[in-house]
């Protein structure tokens, strides 16, 4: 259980924060960047929720990964360091990653076969829906050069489950415009060309 009774610590005034394992490093860690990400993209979630009213199947889905996210956040704020400390800390496991797919697989079933590339255009909710997938992709990169720095241990399953995440987001971004804007914004080469 998590009690906050007290939101400033004054801790981090010297430029460090801790770890779920007390590790204290410096706020512009390449862990800390990661899960600070990973935290940016719950946000750009929660304002894309602002514009799913009308989308419920997306909308609850959101908020099963909103929840995931903080599960990951907690993933990578505790370290892999081999010491027993009474508990299991929480991880991002395999079965949350099979249920992004099972998701991407729903809600793409019904969108016609792509034939372009898509802009980030169209409703709210899908031009959010972008925004959220395009800070979802930095996240995920954040997390696999963390995954490949010295000592860093980064679980198969983090780095899956942002991968999958940015799909599913890609997807609900169509849909939306499918149910909502009359389709795709599709990318139109060279366009600017001419005039």
């Amino acid at each position: 259980m998590v009690v906050l009774n007290r939101i400033y610590t004054r801790t981090g005034d010297d430029g460090t924060t801790a770890l779920g394992t007390g590790e204290r490093r410096v706020k512009h860690d390449l862990r800390i960047a990661a899960y600070g990400t990973v935290d940016e993209t719950n946000a750009a979630i929660g304002v894309v929720r602002l514009h799913t009213g009308g989308l419920a199947d997306i909308d609850g889905v959101l908020a099963r990964v909103q929840n995931d996210l903080f599960d990951l956040g907690a993933d990578l704020a505790t370290p892999d360091d081999g010491v027993d400390r009474g508990y299991e800390p929480l991880r991002i496991v395999a079965g949350q990653v099979d249920r992004l797919e099972r998701d991407i697989d729903t809600l793409n079933k019904p969108l016609k076969p792509l034939r372009s590339f898509v802009l980030p255009a169209g409703t709210p909710a899908a031009a959010h829906l972008h925004v959220a997938r395009t800070v979802c992709r930095r996240a995920e990169r954040l997390v696999v050069e963390l995954s490949q720095a010295p000592g860093e241990i980064v679980s198969e399953a983090a780095v899956r489950y942002l991968n999958r995440l940015s799909d599913l987001l890609f997807v609900m971004s169509r849909l939306a415009n499918a149910r909502e804007g009359g389709g795709d914004v599709l990318w139109v080469p060279a366009a600017g060309r001419e005039g």
